[in-house]
C-alpha cells in the first residue's frame, strides 16, 4: 500500500485516486478548490482530507500531479521550491503533453519522477471507473522509477506503453487528433442530419460509426469508404452546395477532411490523381465562395 496525494481533482485526478484507492492505496489527502473538484471528491472519494497543495504534498509518499498541462510547471515549482516535495518522495503526473523534464525541480530535491499518461476520455464519475480497464498508460521513466510505473498501472487494471521524452507531444497530439476531434466531428456530423430531417441523429449515426471505427482501427486508411474514395465529383459538389446553404461553419472542417481523404486515397492508389486534382479544386472552390 502506497500513501498517495493527488494535487488536482479535476476528472482525470478524482478518477485515479478513486481506482487506486480501490486497489488498496490510502488516498491521505486531495487538493481541489472548485465547486466541481469538491463535488467530485465527495463522490469519489468520500472521507479523504481536502487540503492545500503543500500540505497534499507533505502528507504523501507519492505525489499524483492531475493539473492541466499549461499548469503543471508553476506547481511542480512552487511545490518545491517551498520545501513541500522532499528527498526520496516518488512525484507523478498525468500530462499527455510532457515528459520528465517539467517535473526537474522535484528531481533536482531528490525525488523520483514519473509520466504517466491515461489514453482515455474522463466523465469525471464513477463511470470511467470500469472504463479503465485495459487502459494504455504512456509512460516516461528513468530506470529507478519504471518498477513504480508498473505497478501502479497494473493495479490500474491497464497497461504500459513506453514514450520517449522527446515523442510525448507527438503521443499527445495523435491522441487529441483522434479523441478531440471525432468529437467535434461526430457533433457537426449530427447537426448536418438534424438540418436534413432526421429526428433522432445519434440513432442514425450510431451503427455507421462503430462500423468506421472498428474497421480503421483494424485496417487504417484501407477502411475508407464513400464518395471521395470513389471519386464522386458531383455527390461532393451537391454536398458542399448543401453544407454551404444550411450548416456554413461545417464547410471548413468537411473541406479540410475531404482534402486529406483525397490525399490518402491517392497515396494508397484507390484514387487517381487527375480525378483528385478535380476533387481538391471543387473543394478549395466551396471555401472562396463562402469567403467571398
Amino acid at each position: 500500500m502506497t500513501r498517495i496525494g493527488v494535487v488536482g481533482a479535476g476528472r482525470v485526478g478524482a478518477v485515479l485516486a478513486a481506482a487506486l484507492r480501490e486497489a488498496g492505496h490510502e488516498i491521505v489527502a486531495v487538493a481541489g478548490e472548485s465547486h466541481a473538484s469538491r463535488t467530485r471528491i465527495d463522490t469519489l472519494l468520500p472521507g479523504v482530507r481536502v487540503a492545500k497543495p503543500t500540505a497534499v504534498s507533505r502528507a504523501c509518499d507519492l505525489l499524483l500531479l492531475t493539473v492541466p498541462d499549461d499548469m503543471l510547471s508553476n506547481v511542480v515549482t512552487m511545490l518545491a521550491a517551498s520545501g513541500a516535495i522532499r528527498e526520496g518522495q516518488y512525484v507523478v503526473h498525468t500530462s499527455g503533453k510532457h515528459g520528465l523534464s517539467v517535473l526537474q525541480p522535484a528531481a533536482d530535491v531528490g525525488a523520483h519522477v514519473l509520466a504517466m499518461h491515461p489514453a482515455m476520455t474522463f466523465t469525471g464519475t464513477d463511470l470511467d471507473l470500469t472504463r479503465l480497464d485495459g487502459c494504455v498508460y504512456g509512460v516516461t521513466a528513468e530506470p529507478e522509477t519504471e518498477h513504480l510505473a508498473v505497478r501502479l498501472v497494473t493495479d490500474l487494471r491497464g497497461r504500459v506503453v513506453r514514450v520517449e521524452e522527446d515523442r510525448r507531444a507527438l503521443y499527445h497530439a495523435g491522441l487529441a487528433h483522434g479523441a478531440n476531434h471525432l468529437v467535434t466531428l461526430v457533433a457537426q456530423a449530427m447537426d448536418l442530419l438534424r438540418a436534413s430531417g432526421a429526428d433522432d441523429p445519434a440513432a442514425t449515426l450510431r451503427p455507421l460509426l462503430t462500423a468506421a471505427l472498428d474497421n480503421a482501427l483494424e485496417y487504417g486508411s484501407a477502411a475508407l469508404t464513400g464518395p471521395i474514395v470513389r471519386g464522386d465529383v458531383e455527390t461532393v459538389r451537391a454536398h458542399l452546395r448543401d453544407i454551404a446553404a444550411n450548416r456554413p461553419a461545417t464547410l471548413e472542417s468537411y473541406v479540410a477532411m475531404a482534402r486529406a481523404t483525397a490525399n490518402q486515397a491517392v497515396v494508397d492508389g484507390r484514387l487517381l490523381p487527375i480525378r483528385a486534382a478535380k476533387l481538391v479544386g471543387i473543394l478549395n472552390d466551396a471555401l472562396v465562395e463562402v469567403e467571398a
